[in-house]
């Protein structure tokens, strides 16, 4: 399914048997795709962002001036059936004063947002009340996003080819599980030299939530990943990224305190070169009065054999500093320990957060962050925010970083 247009073609194909299926209770094959037509939807977003790093490792900074337009459409439902075509465009508004990885501009620090067009969505579904199948290019994602999300933060998001089937009893139980053969990087829509635009692979995604009361859930999930060797580009951008994980997480509320806890265990997997057993834990708790949450948490990420916890389809920048400096752990794993507080001022949403990061598995200090943030949703269409973080360094290994991020949203 790299051919645009034979994805399209088996994409519709499928829209059309199953909107075949259901014109048998509906009078006629006519009568079925009118009602899929009138009963959907189109809708276009256009997200502008301006985005500056200045990193002490470069003599340049990088200025990237992007536009992401995003076009949906979704069918309405028909015998069980209905199906999302989403076309996705990035282009740069002005000069592309950074690397955006594709461009070659190597002497400035990296805005991973490439330009170009493609599917960013197309699938077909069937649901039940209880069962649903799913089947095409899909977003998927896992509770906070930190093992499977979308990474939607970057122009170009992550999406999965592949089946998906989700199952719900009582709505107690909810069991999710994906088979997924490409995934679609946000370096994309095509390779480059510094990484490649897609994984393939056999990879497997299960989670199982399990709602215990009316404010605690306990999940535990399995993650089979089996990506295949590019040889345009090092193991550690390709097979490497090879891993089974097992975990388990919990969210609820103990009193007054919301209480979030996650425990996973990693080893290497499929034709990768590594050998290693790693640990990650997650310990956060949050508390609100007057308009105002605070939150107080520790996350670690542990090594084994020079190899840190990986998480490579996680929505990173969410977690360990929004300068993004840990995108990936360090052979000696990362400690984080962070607070947070977040509170509305009129319309504008604000946040503050603190990180102080070190090594799991050495004595090393990495250093301490701090990011604001400052959100206006102006309208239920139109959005504005600005975002600035700060990273100061205690290593040799990392280099102090500043950013700033400029970002209007408008929905139609």
């Amino acid at each position: 399914m790299n051919d645009k247009k034979s994805y399209l073609m088996i994409i519709s194909g499928l829209l059309a048997a199953g909107l075949t299926v259901g014109a048998q209770a509906q009078d006629g094959f006519s009568e079925a795709l009118s009602k899929a037509v009138s009963e959907g939807s189109a809708k276009v977003d256009f997200r502008y962002r301006f985005e500056n790093v200045d990193d002490d490792a470069f003599a340049k900074d990088a200025n990237a001036s992007t536009l992401r337009s995003r076009l949906t459409f979704q069918s309405g439902t028909v015998g069980g059936f209905n199906g999302l075509l989403e076309f996705d465009n990035v282009t740069y508004v002005g000069s592309d004063d950074f690397n955006s990885t594709e461009n070659g501009k190597v002497d400035r620090p990296v805005v991973a947002d490439p330009k170009g067009t493609e599917v960013n969505q197309a699938w077909v579904k069937y649901g039940t009340e209880s069962l649903s199948g799913i089947y095409g290019r899909q977003r998927i994602l896992h509770g906070s996003q930190r093992f499977v999300g979308g990474v939607a933060w970057r122009q170009n998001e992550q999406t999965y080819d592949g089946l998906r089937a989700q199952w719900g009893e009582a709505s107690n139980l909810h069991l999710d599980y994906a088979y997924v053969y490409n995934i679609n990087r946000v370096f994309g829509p095509d390779d480059s030299a510094a990484q490649p635009a897609n994984w393939k692979g056999n990879n497997h995604l299960a989670r199982l939530d399990w709602k215990l009361g009316d404010n605690h859930t306990l999940s535990g999930f399995i993650y089979a990943l089996e990506i295949d060797e590019r040889g345009a580009w090092s193991p550690n951008k390709s097979v490497n990224n090879s891993t089974d994980t097992y975990g388990v997480d919990y969210s609820g509320n103990l009193g007054p305190v919301a209480v979030k806890a996650a425990y996973a265990t990693q080893s290497d997997a499929g034709d990768s070169v590594l050998d290693y057993d790693a640990d990650y834990y997650m310990l956060e708790g949050a508390m609100s009065s007057a308009g105002i949450s605070g939150k107080l948490g520790y996350e670690v990420l542990g090594a084994d054999n020079g190899v840190g916890f990986k998480t490579p389809l996680a929505t990173a920048h969410k977690f360990q500093g929004w300068a993004d400096k840990f995108l990936t752990a360090p052979g000696d794993g990362i400690e984080d320990l962070y607070l947070g507080v977040t509170g509305n001022l009129g319309p504008v949403k604000l946040g503050a957060f603190y990180h102080d990061f070190s090594a799991e598995d050495s004595s090393e200090d990495f250093g301490t962050e701090w990011d604001l943030v400052g959100t206006w949703p102006i309208s239920k269409q139109f959005s504005t925010q600005l975002k600035y973080a700060n990273f100061s360094s205690d290593s040799d290994r990392y280099s102090d970083a500043q950013k700033v991020w400029v970002t209007l949203q408008l929905k139609l």
